[in-house]
């Protein structure tokens, strides 16, 4: 059963996400020759003020995404 985790800087929407996990459901299903049921996909969002950009924190350096 391949398991596939995504971290990633919070700040997408729901339908992004949703679009993410069958987009990369897909793939691995496609290069694989895994049936989509045994397929778990893992995504973590991680606040922006927890992710480190050389050193500092990452909404102290960036943009937060915009929401579609």
């Amino acid at each position: 059963m391949p398991i596939v985790t995504i971290q990633m800087m919070e700040g997408r929407s729901t339908e992004q996400i949703k679009s993410l996990i069958a987009s990369v459901t897909e793939t691995i299903a496609a290069e694989l020759n895994s049936p989509k049921e045994r397929i778990r996909i893992l995504v973590t969002e991680i606040p922006s003020t927890h992710w480190g950009i050389a050193g500092v924190p990452a909404a102290e350096i960036i943009a937060p995404p915009k929401h579609t």
